[in-house]
């Protein structure tokens, strides 16, 4: 592992420090920490992983530092120590950067009893206590404790300590509060009583929503300048999820935000792999060249049966670590407690981290260059409590998939932040269902449309304003080519769509009449100047077994094609192929949502790997340069974590697209840093990839044309 104590002290203390903070290590402490834990052990941790910044638990619940800010609860074990100053320190003399973490989301009974205000209440107005240590107390996130409170204790840490910055651990609150601050608060500002459920049809839940929004971007600003006051260098990041920029307005991250961080620790339930890099796809959606770090654990993520301070295999590790570096996530690795009984961590952790400093040179020097995006309907997702958030984006993550078994790469487009530019970017745009989309977002896909851009719809998608008030039309009928005949149904069982016609988007079904259809239907017709590859068979009942035959020929499409006056292509799915290829893994579905790609992009894609296996794929440009970034998913713990061994792949031919008249292409592969032979034909360059075991890459160079 090199040594990064260079690069980091070249940045230390300035203005971009951030950008030296590339390989995280956190360390969140346990109460009893301060008499068992060895700080000298940690900073041999950060030497052996090869670490450039750490994150360190500070204060909030609890300090680990002697606070003077009354009713700051300080560890019963702190005595006279101060470990969070001595981990500080310790990182210093590294030359490594420094986070100082907080928590604000509970607090002890001497100042739930000082100050009641502070406790958040639940929907039968009771004080909440905390769900997992009923011995404290859960916050209220938007009244006085974080807006006034917290930032105490920020400044305090903050005025005391040589760090670069303040970082917040479940700053977002626990759902609706019911407090009489929030009850006041939210009715001034809404004219609505506190909504009783997550309802997105309720007006009072839509309202809280943008309210909550509106508290959080507000906390967000404050406690930076409360840092800044103090150290106008340093910031408040905050801790987030993979939807974070849900959280609050765009705005605010641009401002004050200089880099992000996104707590998807590991894989839970059913959760393939290429879930890492995506987290780095839907922050560019939004945010193109802003630093994204991916946190991982060193234990299981599973949020049912929780063993915080344990270990799962070295291959988990690194695999979530490899594929989040292989889609320019900066690596995070997080464990809780300073105490180290099982050491089998480490090893994998600084393997995932020595993947990210053998490709941090290619990856500095190119940017993601996919010719194929992912609607990322935040306008959608942002009316759903984020209880339901994986169950509103199964679309999305059906096609994800999809296009990852097609050996496709792909990017994310965010509807909150669409431009001309952006779009313009890509040749194919998917919508999975991005039901929910204002007068100007559908503007804007048309319009593109009308410059030539490929376009793939699905589901409800357009069927709904920004508000989630149903349209009487779909927002993109025009340039689909289709008219809303019968409204939005579902669910549905027995539906089957048969194939109509000789067209590419149902080719590879020879022998079939039909596949299984989806689970929420939308009835359309189509215009004159279409095609439709398949048709809906109209659903039947699933009981008694004698009664499960069609009755009615198919006829309604269930498939639209066209090709638009502009010399682009339109696909129609009024149906939830995504979720329901999510849920079944139906390889009609995959196959059928590959072809439309395919049709769609009416040629090659930038980049087509040949062999056996299953690849996330990355591609990237730079002056003079292409990467392209290669995950190997395949294995049979890729859906259920851990994975328990890795299952090597290779050789692979990797073709890839060349500009025109470029000259003196070479190859180079960065993890196993070997030259690879370059086969020139039709344009692109042929490069053979020889084993791949987590990630490798290939990074092509050449001569540009004077």
């Amino acid at each position: 592992m090199p040594d990064t104590a260079h690069d980091a002290a070249r940045l230390l203390r300035s203005s971009e420090w951030h950008r030296g903070a590339t390989r995280w290590t956190q360390l969140t402490l346990a109460e009893d920490d301060p008499v068992k834990f060895d700080v000298n052990e940690w900073i041999d941790v950060f030497r052996q992983t090869g670490s450039n910044a750490t994150c360190i638990s500070a204060g909030g619940y609890i300090a680990y530092y002697p606070t003077k800010v009354p009713y700051h609860y300080r560890s019963k074990w702190l005595g006279d120590t101060d470990p969070f100053g001595a981990l500080v320190d310790g990182a210093r003399a590294r030359s490594m950067h420094v986070m100082a973490r907080v928590d604000p989301h509970a607090i002890h009974s001497d100042a739930a009893e000082a100050h009641p205000e502070w406790v958040a209440v639940d929907a039968t107005s009771n004080p909440r206590r905390h769900w997992a240590f009923p011995d404290v107390w859960v916050t209220c996130a938007y009244g006085d404790y974080n807006m006034e409170y917290m930032p105490e204790i920020v400044r305090e840490i903050v005025r005391e300590y040589d760090i670069d910055a303040v970082f917040a651990n479940r700053w977002q609150g626990h759902g609706i509060c019911y407090c009489e601050g929030c009850a006041k608060r939210f009715r001034d500002a809404s004219g609505h009583d506190l909504p009783q459920g997550s309802n997105p049809d309720d007006a009072a839940w839509r309202a809280w929503v943008a309210w909550r929004r509106d508290r959080l971007t507000k906390l967000v600003v404050d406690w930076d300048r409360a840092v800044q006051a103090i150290r106008p260098n340093a910031s408040f990041i905050p801790n987030m999820g993979g939807a974070s920029l849900m959280e609050f307005d765009l705005e605010t991250i641009e401002a004050h935000c200089p880099f992000l961080v996104v707590d998807h620790q590991g894989r839970h339930g059913l959760e393939p792999v290429w879930m890492a890099g995506r987290n780095a796809k839907r922050i560019r959606a939004t945010f193109r060249d802003r630093s994204v770090v991916l946190i991982t654990s060193v234990g299981p993520e599973e949020p049912v049966h929780r063993w915080k301070d344990s270990v799962t295999t070295g291959p988990e590790i690194t695999s979530w670590i490899g594929d989040g570096v292989a889609h320019g996530m900066l690596p995070w690795f997080t464990k809780f407690n300073g105490v180290i009984p099982d050491p089998r961590w480490i090893a994998p952790v600084a393997e995932g981290f020595d993947l990210h400093a053998k490709l941090e040179p290619a990856l500095e020097a190119t940017k993601p260059a996919c010719e194929i995006a992912i609607l990322d309907a935040t306008t959608t997702l942002r009316l759903f409590d984020w209880t339901n958030r994986d169950q509103a984006e199964a679309d999305e993550k059906g096609f994800c998939h999809a296009l990852v078994e097609a050996g496709l790469s792909f990017e994310f487009v965010s509807d909150h932040a669409m431009t001309d530019e952006m779009l313009d970017r890509f040749r194919v745009l998917i919508l999975p269902n991005a039901r929910c989309l204002s007068d100007v977002q559908c503007a804007l896909i048309t319009d593109w449309v009308e410059r030539g851009g490929n376009l793939i719809v699905a589901g409800e998608s357009a069927m709904a304003g920004e508000d989630g008030v149903p349209r009487a039309e779909c927002g993109l009928a025009r340039v689909l080519g289709t008219r809303l005949t019968v409204a939005p149904r579902g669910p549905v069982k027995n539906t089957y769509v048969e194939l109509s016609g000789d067209h590419p988007i149902n080719a590879g079904y020879e022998g079939a009449e039909r596949i299984i259809g989806g689970i929420r239907l939308v009835g359309i017709e189509a215009d004159q100047d279409t095609e439709t590859p398949f048709l809906y068979i109209p659903d039947f009942p699933d009981l008694p077994m004698e009664e499960v035959y069609p009755r009615d020929a198919a006829t309604a499409p269930a498939v639209v094609t066209r090709q638009t006056p502009s010399g682009g292509r339109t696909v129609h799915i009024p149906w939830n192929i995504g979720a329901t290829f999510w849920d079944v893994q139906a390889k009609d579905h995959q196959r059928l949502m590959e072809n439309a790609v395919r049709w769609a992009l009416s040629g090659p894609a930038m980049v087509e790997v040949t062999g056996k296996g299953v690849l996330d794929i990355g591609v990237r440009l730079g002056e003079g340069a292409a990467l392209v970034t290669l995950v190997n998913l395949t294995n049979p713990m890729m859906w259920k974590a851990p994975i328990h061994e890795i299952y090597p792949v290779g050789p692979l031919e990797v073709s890839i697209a060349l500009p025109v008249g470029v000259t003196g292409v070479a190859a180079h592969l960065p993890i196993t840093d070997n030259a690879a032979d370059v086969t020139l034909r039709d344009g692109r360059a042929i490069v053979t990839v020889p084993h791949i075991d987590i990630v490798e890459a290939v990074h092509l160079t050449w001569k540009v044309p004077a």
